[in-house]
């Protein structure tokens, strides 16, 4: 596997957003665990605050190289672009995506550098797509949208069960999701505005699916989304219409090792039927009070962008994501399990998947990929020594 040619510029890689709540964890993981010779920067539109920043990770790693600053502001469209042709791959943090993330996507599809992000909103994903795949194939860049617990640990899950699987046979998967975590602020108002873009993320997903060239030869599908029962188990399930399963799939129509005829279903695991219940009411009451515009400002304010869970509530939380999957007569269950899923984990994910695009040798993609499609394997590693556990269950 050749690793595609880097272009020489000053930076292998760039942190933009370092500033923010999950831009500092990102900034710290990565000055604890990247090579000591890497050459990278912090980026925000803050000198002052980037300073700080600088500041706090040569006090957590004296030994190493002080990292670099750059100012960059998603309202300045030179210094989006100067920043993007400064470094062979952008990592970036600052959402809500759809109303901050172009920009930058644009700057680096024109300057064929690598963009990574940790959104889970999928109208900006598939807006990106129809705006920027084309030139981001011209240029070569890999523009890989949802490298944070949306939707790293079921698009590396699915691809790492898959390959346990024969290739020729049809597989079907069924994710079932348990957390126990904290959401920030700038999570909470980008579930509240996607709420309240239903119909129009709805019209741009349709768009891209009548734009979209999909293989013929291999069939890719959503397994019919219910309520269920947890195999198994003496809990119910509960469809998540969320960007993650859309991520699957398509990494499925991109890669072979998913089979002749695919099929993914994507669960959240809330244990009773009252607690099925329970979770459907409180969804549709939010989606009624985000369509208004007085009720989405109520609902927006119940929690402030920019704060985040503490340390210690980071601490007690953790993820599970398990998977079912049959292919003929073999029935497999794995799982990937870590800590705190939305920024502890969500950092990790981010920043070996910014070492991955930099350092590895990768297969030659481009434009608009899944991270299962333009990492894969190496990424599974990479996570698996950065402490996120990848393992089979049962087979």
């Amino acid at each position: 596997m050749a690793a595609r040619p880097r272009p020489e510029r000053p930076y292998e890689l760039v942190l933009f957003g370092a500033t923010g709540f999950a831009g500092g964890l990102t900034a710290e993981h990565l000055t604890r665990h990247a090579p000591l010779d890497l050459r990278w920067a912090v980026a925000g539109r803050s000198q002052e605050r980037l300073m700080t920043v600088a500041d706090q990770l040569q006090g957590l790693a004296p030994a190493r190289p002080r990292v670099e600053t750059l100012m960059a502001d998603v309202r300045d469209i030179d210094s989006l672009r100067a920043l993007a042709a400064s470094t062979a791959v952008v990592a970036t943090t600052v959402g809500p995506f759809l109303t901050y993330g172009e920009p930058l996507v644009a700057a680096c599809a024109a300057a064929g550098t690598d963009y990574l992000d940790i959104t889970g909103e999928p109208e900006f994903v598939d807006t990106m797509w129809l705006r920027h795949h084309d030139e981001a194939v011209r240029t070569g860049a890999r523009l890989v949208h949802a490298c944070g617990f949306d939707s790293i640990p079921y698009d590396l899950g699915t691809l790492f069960t898959v390959q346990q699987l024969p290739p020729d046979l049809p597989i079907s998967v069924e994710c079932y999701v348990r957390a126990k975590a904290g959401i920030s602020g700038g999570t909470y108002h980008s579930a509240v505005r996607a709420f309240g873009r239903a119909r129009q993320t709805a019209a741009v997903a349709k768009q891209r699916r009548d734009t979209e060239d999909r293989p013929t030869q291999r069939r890719v599908r959503a397994t019919r989304a219910r309520p269920k029962k947890v195999p198994g188990q003496d809990r119910w399930a509960v469809p998540l219409p969320t960007l993650d399963p859309v991520i699957v799939r398509r990494s499925a129509r991109a890669l072979p090792a998913y089979g002749p005829d695919f099929s993914y279903g994507h669960y959240a695991v809330v244990g009773s039927l009252p607690m099925v219940a329970a979770a459907g009411i409180a969804a549709g009451t939010v989606l009624v009070l985000a369509q208004l515009t007085a009720t989405r400002r109520l609902l927006l304010r119940l929690k402030t962008a920019g704060e985040g869970p503490s340390e210690q509530q980071r601490a007690g939380a953790w993820f599970q994501a398990r998977f079912v999957a049959r292919a003929g007569d073999v029935v497999l269950v794995t799982e990937v399990s870590g800590g705190d899923p939305g920024y502890d984990e969500t950092a990790v994910m981010l920043g070996q998947s910014a070492l991955c695009l930099a350092r590895d040798a990768l297969p030659v993609t481009a434009g608009q990929v899944t991270s299962a499609h333009a990492m894969g394997q190496p990424l599974i590693e990479r996570l698996r020594v950065a402490g996120l556990t990848f393992r089979v269950v049962t087979d």
